[in-house]
């Protein structure tokens, strides 16, 4: 862990989402889990901050919708930061943007919705350490229902094109979408 300049650990923290509930409420949890946060909604404003007080720790969103992507921001914060601990967080999980991150200089990816606790866990995780198990994995169910809900996202909402991409018949899609996540 990265020391400060009175000699104990750095544990400042720049949260990078363009959620704002969601950053806000991270930034509590990860405040009481003993970091000094510092907020970002866009790619500017955490390269503004960053250049003032290069953060130990980062949580990055990787679509931070019109103002950037979170890739390229991972690189602009080791170059910051040689040293900084960065981890990619995102709602679009799949493996192709995982690599990416990782490539890009991220030490983790989580999807979202992720735990205050597993953030703090990939951040604070030994660099060859792997990770355990998770406790409650997603059922298959709810596997299938968040590819769905990403691909009609992509789609625009289109739930014609949505059905064509997931090769299903559209009256088929159209009852899962009309039901409730399953647990």
């Amino acid at each position: 862990m990265a020391l400060s300049a009175e000699g104990l650990p750095d544990k400042s923290l720049l949260i990078v989402d363009d959620d704002a509930p969601f950053r806000l409420r991270l930034a509590r949890a990860m405040e009481a889990r003993g970091f000094i946060v510092s907020t970002a909604e866009t790619v500017d404003e955490a390269l503004a901050i960053s250049r003032k007080a290069p953060p130990a720790f980062a949580v990055v969103d990787l679509r931070l919708g019109q103002s950037g992507n979170g890739l390229d921001l991972v690189e602009m914060l080791h170059q910051a930061r040689p040293d900084a601990r960065v981890i990619m967080l995102t709602g679009y999980g799949n493996i192709a943007t995982a690599v990416a991150a990782v490539k890009h200089g991220a030490i983790d990816y989580l999807s979202k919705p992720a735990d205050a606790d597993d953030v703090a866990n990939a951040l604070l995780a030994h660099a060859n350490a792997k990770p355990a198990p998770p406790e409650n994995p997603m059922s298959a169910d709810r596997v299938r229902w968040e590819h769905i809900q990403r691909v009609y996202e992509l789609c625009g909402q289109n739930v014609s094109e949505t059905a064509r991409r997931l090769n299903m018949h559209r009256r088929t899609l159209q009852r899962i979408l009309a039901k409730r996540s399953p647990k």
